[in-house]
């Protein structure tokens, strides 16, 4: 028999004796792993094109690179006829550059709204082309959904889908790919491609192939097509399943070369796949790897595979790794980021080119984005606003002096003007934050800009470790 303090003592010791038992296994895991990473790659576990390939070392491939002026005439060349890719300015990793493509030029950085069935859902067409504030060089459309309805067939018979929606700027597609994550219930993946289960017609199937996609992107006449791409979500922890997408994808990029007929008008880019592991030799760095020995066939990359709940930490080293390894004379895009910190960050970065449906999508919530972060206009302390949403933006809201009293009442209501009104106000700020990132590089002032846009965000706490951390990579301190 022991007293209740006795036993008490005895189980604290055992509790203690088992943490330590713990801690001592997670060490010698954790050394294990980082030996295994150490140790070169076996011949195995990497398609054959790779096993020569020297994993010891980071993957790179930069160029010598020439600092072009605005203005300067493209000059396209035989290994991409479609595209001419110019370098503005640097400050740091960030770049301001002007790509020139079939439908005109875009300067970056760019954000792409996304119109995924050939319309910005929330706005009208004049609104889209000809409102002096937003002037979109570019909008994205997905080949998934385009296929669907109206069917990319339509749109070749309708000479493209420029002229279907009278759309006289360049159009990004999306493969499909990112619905083998956004709609993962319907799909089933292997090597031939991906089975859709139609979400119109119960049980018709739809087989989108590599060879498939790029059909549909030709029909379509985007100016920029992206590669079909195995995406697993960036959560997954199968590390089995992100092997096997990492290796697809580099087989499916060269079935959609194989059949891309199209290279005096549309561009091919691929999308570097990966995960999140970002160590040397790891499977971001072989997806590059592999993109490296066929960089002549490529006029931009993409990162892909991110902005899918990991978090922001794992996403900046992603970033960062792909941005040090890409080559520094084409475009980088960085897929679903829409974030205004995270294009931010990823500028300073490297990436020059973004898309996603948050500004347009937080609009239809009654969400503004304005420097100091949201503001919700569905909010009590919005009803009796008499100001607008914010003093000097050109959106139509603002420049027509409409409150954000009115705006309120218009949501609460459920009519559709407010949430119209508030979606123009997401894009011109997108384009204003874009264009004044721009700048920035221009003046090479890009650091300071950083810290002022941070500044404001977060003026009385300190900005998340993710972001001083992000910045401080590419010596930026905040």
């Amino acid at each position: 028999r022991v007293s209740n303090f006795s036993f008490y003592l005895l189980c604290e010791a055992h509790d203690v004796l088992d943490f330590m038992t713990q801690a001592n296994r997670t060490m010698e895991k954790s050394s294990s792993e980082t030996s295994s990473r150490k140790r070169p790659l076996s011949s195995e576990s990497l398609p054959k094109e790779l096993e020569s390939i020297d994993f010891s070392q980071r993957i790179s491939w930069r160029n010598n690179l020439a600092i072009i002026g605005e203005g300067v005439r493209p000059e396209f060349r035989k290994e991409s006829p479609a595209l001419c890719h110019h370098v503005n300015a640097l400050c740091g990793e960030a770049r301001a550059c002007t790509i020139h493509l079939p439908h005109g030029r875009v300067e970056t950085p760019v954000f792409m709204p996304v119109g995924t069935k050939g319309t910005l859902k929330g706005l009208v067409f004049e609104e889209v082309s000809q409102d002096p504030a937003l002037q979109n060089q570019i909008i994205l459309a997905n080949t998934y959904h385009m296929e669907l309805q109206p069917s990319t067939t339509l749109l070749r018979d309708m000479n493209g889908l420029h002229d279907f929606m009278n759309w006289n700027s360049n159009i990004l597609t999306d493969s499909g790919g990112f619905q083998m994550v956004s709609l993962l219930k319907l799909a089933e993946i292997c090597e031939e491609g991906v089975t859709f289960e139609s979400p119109f017609s119960e049980g018709k199937r739809i087989l989108l192939r590599p060879e498939d996609s790029i059909k549909h992107q030709i029909n379509i006449g985007s100016d920029i097509m992206m590669a079909l791409d195995d995406v697993v979500s960036s959560v997954t922890e199968d590390v089995s399943r992100f092997r096997e997408a990492t290796h697809r994808t580099l087989r499916w990029l060269d079935r959609c070369l194989s059949v891309h007929s199209n290279r005096e008008k549309q561009n091919l880019f691929a999308i570097v796949q990966g995960g999140l592991d970002t160590s040397i030799g790891g499977l971001r760095e072989q997806c590059l790897a592999g993109f490296r020995i066929r960089d002549d066939d490529i006029p931009g990359y993409a990162i892909g595979g991110l902005a899918g709940g990991e978090s922001k930490d794992e996403f900046w080293r992603v970033v960062h790794q792909c941005c040090q390894a890409l080559p520094n004379d084409k475009p980088r895009y960085c897929m679903g980021v829409g974030y205004p910190l995270d294009l931010v960050v990823c500028t300073a970065l490297g990436v020059d080119m973004y898309d996603c449906v948050y500004p347009t999508r937080t609009a239809r919530f009654g969400v503004a984005l304005v420097d100091s972060g949201i503001l919700k206009l569905k909010s009590h302390e919005c009803s009796k606003d008499k100001t607008v949403i914010e003093d000097g933006c050109e959106c139509q809201a603002c420049r027509y002096g409409i409150s954000k009293s009115r705006l309120n009442g218009w949501l609460k209501s459920n009519n559709t003007l407010g949430a119209q009104l508030i979606t123009n106000h997401n894009l011109v700020y997108m384009k204003r934050l874009t264009a004044n990132m721009r700048k920035a590089i221009k003046d090479n002032d890009y650091p300071n800009f950083c810290r002022l846009f941070i500044k404001k965000q977060f003026p009385v706490e300190n900005p998340p470790q993710w972001v001083r951390d992000a910045l401080h990579a590419v010596d930026i301190e905040v």
